[in-house]
């Protein structure tokens, strides 16, 4: 792994107008990614967690540019591809490229697996037709699938056979980085430490780097070099996996690891429990956004909004009284 960024967000923004009301009259800004700042670097694994509809899954669509972003900064090998056009943008989509959670949803049903893996090929313009057959053959090797399965069609292979071919699409370009957005959540869990073990391998063999998306906050910590939590639209906590698994600053992670499944109960780290609902990204809370559920939260956490600040060795936290909530954590462990 190396220290230079290959990506690095500044401030990014992606929001949605919806209509309401009477004939769609009024219109709502829904802050899906709300002013996200991040870096990822050459060859690590960034895992990226938090509940359902913080926003994970649009910071990745935006990253990758199947969504425009609204405003900030995407800098891809330090150029800025958030406002770049198609033509200017086409170089870079070869070096991004995606695996979906769903395996069966992303492939084209009606298409065999070797016109699927051989068809970001042939948009690249990438060789002729034997050595696509070539490279193809290659690739489904290289996912632990025989040649042979090349001349059938998705919906003849099992779940976790469906997400191999879906890796071998993604690889077949050579990229840089590879979005995993829940990749393994819709496999079996007797399948799902195959297909991050082959992800491990193929990252040694090809220098990749993995935006990795999950809930699984097991599997996040084995995958990972940094761990990012994010919760309504923006990164609340960023640092290397063992020092947030043993010192988590803020209370929503905190109150997430503790929700993570132990043999014994009494050996569960003591966290204060959230209270209430995820607030709608409409009608984000004013100052911190957590603190309508935090039990530690104050009439400064209601009126100043906290920024992500570093408190020790590449450990982030937006939290106002992050090294509070820290000690407690410790004295409580």
């Amino acid at each position: 792994m190396s220290d230079t960024p290959l990506i690095e967000l500044r401030n990014l923004v992606k929001h949605f107008t919806l209509s309401n009301g009477l004939f769609g009259r009024n219109k709502v800004v829904l802050k899906a990614v709300d002013g996200v700042d991040l870096l990822i670097r050459r060859g690590e694994t960034l895992g990226l967690v938090g509940e359902s509809g913080c926003g994970k899954s649009t910071l990745a669509r935006t990253l990758i540019r199947l969504f425009q972003p609204t405003s900030g900064q995407m800098l891809f090998d330090g150029v800025d591809i958030a406002e770049m056009g198609e033509h200017a943008l086409a170089p870079y989509r070869r070096r991004m490229q995606m695996i979906f959670q769903d395996p069966y949803a992303s492939l084209n049903g009606r298409m065999t697996v070797r016109a699927l893996i051989a068809e970001p090929l042939e948009i690249a313009g990438i060789g002729d037709e034997a050595s696509r057959r070539v490279r193809v053959d290659q690739l489904l090797d290289t996912v632990g699938l025989n040649p042979d399965h090349a001349t059938r069609f998705p919906h003849e292979f099992s779940g976790g056979q469906r997400q191999r071919i879906g890796i071998a699409r993604a690889i077949a370009l050579n990229p840089d980085l590879v979005i995993c957005d829940e990749p393994i959540s819709a496999l079996d869990v007797s399948i799902q430490a195959q297909v991050v073990n082959m992800l491990e391998d193929l990252q040694a063999e090809l220098g990749l780097t993995y935006l990795f998306i999950t809930h699984d906050l097991s599997m996040v910590r084995h995958i990972s070099n940094r761990i990012g939590v994010m919760y309504l639209g923006k990164i609340v906590e960023i640092a290397p996996n063992d020092a947030l698994y043993k010192a988590p600053a803020h209370p929503y992670t905190q109150a997430l690891l503790a929700s993570i499944p132990v043999a014994d109960p009494e050996a569960r780290r003591d966290s204060a429990p959230m209270r209430g609902e995820v607030p709608t990204p409409i009608d984000i809370p004013s100052g911190c956004r957590f603190r309508t559920r935090c039990p530690f939260a104050t009439d400064l956490c209601a009126s100043v909004e906290p920024p992500l600040r570093e408190l020790d060795g590449g450990h982030f936290a937006a939290c106002h009284y992050a090294e509070k909530v820290m000690g407690r954590q410790m004295e409580a462990a």
